[in-house]
């Protein structure tokens, strides 16, 4: 239950920490570098071990068209280029909720899917969950709308906590760690691209 508990509040430091770090000018580049080195990293993390357990290139090239195939509806026409950016936040966010709610059931009880030093790794890493979701949502929707994403990682953890390990049949399986490679892609894309135009300082 304490490691659930540190579960649930680690995505709403990363806010915290972006509203500490932001309010200084000097912190600005750093908050902005930092996003751009985690994101990347959380998609390995979230890609990697699918990847290597199926000794497949799919998830690899499934991360490339999420990152590229939003490029391209855009090059195609201006005038989508801000649904798509608009469309692309919500699908990420969508895949780190799903994410999350796997999470949530793998610290159900009867479960050894989390144990020592990884449930450490799984906790710290939502903290720059919480921080990438504000960043992309804050500056262009507004406090309210970033701060109803950043909940949604903890609401969507504490069902998957509530539904248990028994649910966890239904929802593992390719499409799902395809789908959220594919998303994955879309958050790198949607922070490169959108980052750079709502984050002029």
């Amino acid at each position: 239950m304490l490691y659930l508990g540190a579960a649930l509040l680690a995505p709403v430091l990363g806010p915290a920490l972006y509203g500490v770090l932001h309010s200084r000018a000097e912190a600005v580049r750093v908050v902005d570098g930092f996003v751009y080195v985690a994101v990347p990293l959380l998609v390995l993390w979230q890609v990697a071990p699918y990847t290597w357990a199926e000794q497949s290139l799919v998830p690899p090239l499934i991360v490339g068209s999420g990152v590229f195939l939003p490029t391209i509806i855009e090059r195609a026409s201006h005038a989508l280029e801000s649904q798509t950016d608009n469309f692309v936040i919500l699908l990420s966010l969508s895949g780190l909720v799903l994410h999350a709610f796997l999470e949530g059931v793998a610290f159900s009880p009867g479960t050894d899917a989390l144990r020592g030093p990884f449930v450490a790794a799984v906790i710290l890493h939502r903290i720059p969950v919480g921080l990438v979701i504000w960043w992309l949502i804050s500056p262009r929707h507004g406090h309210p709308s970033a701060a109803a994403a950043v909940a949604s990682i903890p609401i969507a953890t504490a069902l998957g906590y509530a539904v248990g390990l028994e649910f966890l049949g239904e929802w593992q399986g390719q499409g799902v760690e395809l789908y959220q490679a594919f998303v994955a892609g879309s958050l790198i894309h949607v922070v490169f691209h959108q980052g750079r135009h709502d984050h002029r300082h």
